[in-house]
């Protein structure tokens, strides 16, 4: 399947999922041929927007159930369950974007501190995952539209992982991974 019809049936899939679960019935709600690549194991984000502001994002860090289901399940998640978001309504629909990304299999990150850590990324192509004990948190390659320095990036990063932004351990791991992706 190539790339650009790729994209169309996730993001299909990802809109037709939330237009069932309210009862839609719309021209983006439509059938989805099958596809060998729907049903190999993926790891998915989908994001939700209004007018360019987050409004849900919801996604996979691991490859653990095939991509139409991914993909389904995180578009209702976002949707639906972001607990930063009341749950999307009917009349919100209309006016919120989808964007689908389909994330490559995260490789771990080798460093000696911090500095040596914010050395290796890099700006706009980077997903970073970040894990230190029961913290763990993802910023996907996207984010960097709105953080483009490495260490305003991970500072961030570290707050939404509930630690704080000088944060620093010698069991911190990080893993970086990149995304195809595809809008609305």
């Amino acid at each position: 399947m190539s790339a650009d019809i790729l994209g169309q049936t996730l993001l299909t899939i990802a809109r037709s999922a939330i237009e069932k679960k309210l009862g839609m019935h719309t021209r983006h709600t439509r059938a989805v041929a099958p596809h060998p690549d729907l049903t190999q194991p993926a790891a998915t984000f989908v994001t939700l927007t209004q007018q360019g502001q987050l409004r849900g994002c919801i996604g996979s860090l691991e490859a653990h159930r095939s991509l139409l289901t991914d993909v389904t399940e995180n578009a209702l998640a976002a949707a639906f369950r972001d607990p930063r978001f009341a749950p999307l309504r009917q009349d919100e629909v209309e006016t919120t974007r989808a964007e689908v990304s389909l994330l490559d299999t995260p490789e771990p990150l080798s460093f000696t501190d911090e500095a040596d850590a914010l050395g290796q990324l890099r700006p706009g192509t980077d997903g970073l995952i970040l894990t230190c004990g029961n913290h763990r948190a993802t910023f996907l390659p996207q984010v960097w539209e709105a953080l483009p320095a490495p260490p305003l990036f991970m500072q961030q990063l570290k707050l939404k992982a509930g630690l704080p932004a000088n944060f620093w351990s010698p069991r911190l791991r990080l893993a970086r991974y990149g995304v195809r992706k595809w809008k609305e």
